[in-house]
C-alpha cells in the first residue's frame, strides 16, 4: 500500500475549504502549522492508494502563491516527507467557448500570460527576451486521465497578475495563446515552487465568470465553488485507483 502525499494551493480560505469538502467529505480538515500559514490537513480513499493532503490558502497573485509553496515544499522535504503532487486550484475566469461558465478546466500547461515586455511590434515573452521561462508543462499522463474523468476541458490555463477586464484584452490573449481555457493568478507561481522541488504539477479550475468586461451580478462564485468540491471528490478516486506515485 503506497500513500500519496498532495499539496493543493489556492488563493483563498473558500476555494481551500471546498477542496477540503471534496477529499474528506465525513471527517475534518485538521489545522497543520507553516510559517505565515495555517495549512488543512485531510485524508481520503481508502484503496490501495490512502490519500494524506495539505490544504493551502497561498493569497492572491503568482508571488504569494510561489512564496508560500516554496515553504510548503521546503518544510515537507524537511521532514523528509516530499510531495508526490501539487495541485493548484480554484475558480477562475474562462475563454469563450472554449470553457463556458459553470465548467471544469484542467491544465495541460500553465502559462504567464503577462510575464515580459511590450514592444512597438505588440507583446515580447520573457523566453524571447532570454531572461527565463514563461510556461510550465502540468503531469500529462495524470492531467489526461483526470480531464477524462471530470469531463474537463484539457487546455492551457494563464496566470495574469492583473484580471482581464476588457473585451479587447480578452481578445489578445485569445490571440496570443491560441486554445487556452482559462484565467487565474496563482498558477505560474505554485508551478515555479513545484519545478525547483521537482515534484509534478496539475492547475484544476472551475469557471465562475467569462473573461472579458467585469461584470460582478452575472459572477457564479458558489456555484463554481460547489463545482470545485465535487471535482476533488472525483480526483480523490481517480488517485485511489490510478497508478502510484511518481505522477508522468
Amino acid at each position: 500500500m503506497s500513500t500519496v502525499r498532495l499539496l493543493v494551493v489556492t488563493a483563498v480560505q473558500s476555494e481551500r475549504d471546498a477542496v477540503a469538502r471534496g477529499l474528506d467529505p465525513t471527517a475534518p480538515a485538521l489545522p497543520h502549522p507553516l510559517p505565515g500559514h495555517e495549512m488543512l490537513r485531510t485524508t481520503g480513499g481508502g484503496g490501495p492508494h490512502p490519500l494524506h493532503a495539505d490544504l493551502l490558502a497561498a493569497g492572491v497573485g503568482p508571488a504569494a502563491a510561489a512564496a508560500a509553496t516554496g515553504a510548503a515544499l521546503t518544510a515537507a522535504a524537511l521532514r523528509e516527507q516530499p510531495y508526490d503532487l501539487v495541485i493548484t486550484a480554484g475558480i477562475a475566469g474562462g475563454f469563450a467557448p472554449v470553457a463556458p461558465l459553470g465548467s471544469v478546466v484542467v491544465a495541460d500547461r500553465v502559462v504567464a500570460a503577462d510575464l515580459g515586455a511590450e514592444s512597438p511590434e505588440g507583446f515580447v515573452a520573457v523566453d524571447d527576451l532570454g531572461f527565463g521561462r514563461s510556461s510550465h508543462p502540468c503531469a500529462r499522463h495524470l492531467g489526461a486521465a483526470v480531464a477524462r474523468a471530470l469531463g474537463a476541458v484539457h487546455a492551457p490555463v494563464l496566470t495574469v497578475s492583473t484580471v482581464t477586464g476588457t473585451a479587447e484584452r480578452a481578445q489578445a490573449l485569445r490571440t496570443r495563446y491560441e486554445g487556452a481555457a482559462a484565467e487565474a493568478m496563482e498558477g505560474f507561481g505554485v508551478a515555479e515552487a513545484a519545478a525547483a522541488h521537482g515534484v509534478p504539477l496539475l492547475e484544476i479550475r472551475t469557471v465562475s465568470n467569462p473573461v472579458g468586461p467585469r461584470d460582478r451580478a452575472a459572477w457564479r462564485i458558489p456555484d463554481a465553488l460547489s463545482t470545485l468540491c465535487d471535482a476533488f471528490g472525483v480526483l480523490r478516486t481517480v488517485l485511489d485507483r490510478g497508478a502510484p506515485p511518481p505522477y508522468s
